[in-house]
């Protein structure tokens, strides 16, 4: 039980801390401590969870199938407090063979659903090891060209909502997250040729909400690049099946509110109003509640977002009514993003 809470601790402040950090770049206040996405890759050198012999003989380990499960724990501990972690995984040999093998192994358990929570755990921790190789600068590119992240697919593909599944598709999602993290256009161009938003759309539609919130900020790290935004404006399909979405989510969050879920289903929003064709389909579209004081009132401490709504308003040719002098102060700032 207490591997159990501890992975699932883990697992939470990891995404949390990944999406918080992009939220401090945009000049947003994360909710979560200082820190990167788990297995960032910093200084070369820098910071030590352990001895070096001591994370060469897990990495070891992991090749054993006798002794990968307790390797798979102790790696997982190490992501952040052993910076190149992601190297030694990635060029020792046999190693992401043997990751890959554990994803492999409970694809039978997917459909009909059938995934143990101890199965789930095991799977996760495989999982937050190739997290680390997707977020580390040195191993992310060869991570892309190995076609990785299609192992990951199958598990944003279920339905189940039981906490096995539900877990399984946070950690996958974040390893796709720790992708997108880095602005990289080589990967947004993967992502989109591999049909990645439909899978992040059904997790939107389905997922918890911290799922949700990682989902969507994949899908606005996407609209972001030029080519994600065009990719999705492109036909009127991908676009309608986008904000359909964001949409539902919108009315879901008048029952359960969410600062965090709302602050990025509003950036993409704004994001898809750059767009001269999906702006003119937002002024038809844009949810009513979006226009309503009393539904947004939970952004009161949020300025950076507060100008994000302003500033989508203004480019579908709506207003918000509420004070001038605090309608001005909005919107002071427009392109602060």
């Amino acid at each position: 039980a207490l591997f159990v809470r501890s992975w699932r601790e883990s697992a939470r402040r990891g995404d949390v801390r990944m999406v918080d950090d992009d939220e401090r770049r945009d000049g947003g206040g994360g909710l979560g401590g200082p820190g990167g996405a788990p297995g960032a890759g910093g200084a070369p050198g820098s910071g030590g969870g352990g001895s070096i012999e001591n994370v060469e003989q897990l990495v070891l380990e992991l090749t054993n199938p006798a002794t990968r499960e307790n390797a798979l724990l102790e790696l997982s501990k190490k992501r952040e407090t052993f910076p190149e972690l992601a190297p030694y995984l990635w060029h020792s040999f046999g190693t992401i063979s043997a990751l890959l093998q554990e994803i492999v192994s409970i694809y039978p358990m997917l459909n009909p659903p059938s995934l143990t929570a101890q199965a789930s755990n095991r799977v996760c921790n495989a999982l937050a090891l190739l997290q680390c190789v997707a977020s580390h600068y040195e191993t992310r590119g060869l991570f892309l060209k190995a076609h990785v992240p299609l192992f990951l697919y199958p598990f944003l593909n279920t339905m189940s909502r039981t906490r096995p599944f539900e877990y399984l598709r946070l950690t996958s999602l974040g390893v796709i997250g720790a992708l997108v993290k880095v602005d990289d256009t080589e990967v947004i161009n993967f992502l989109l040729s591999t049909e990645i938003i439909p899978l992040c759309l059904r997790t939107m539609e389905m997922g918890s909400e911290l799922s949700k919130t990682v989902a969507t900020f994949i899908v606005q790290k996407i609209l972001l690049d030029e080519v994600g935004l065009n990719y999705v404006c492109a036909t009127a399909a991908r676009f309608f099946a986008v904000s359909a979405v964001l949409g539902s989510m919108v009315q879901l969050l008048t029952e359960q509110p969410s600062v965090r879920l709302l602050k990025h289903i509003i950036r993409c929003y704004l994001r898809l109003s750059d767009n001269p064709r999906a702006r003119d389909a937002l002024k038809h579209c844009l949810p009513e509640q979006l226009k309503d004081l009393k539904f947004t009132s939970c952004l009161k401490d949020d300025l950076v977002t507060k100008r994000w709504l302003a500033q989508l308003l203004v480019n579908v040719g709506h207003s918000m009514q509420t004070n001038p002098q605090n309608a001005s102060q909005n919107v002071a700032q427009p392109n602060s993003l």
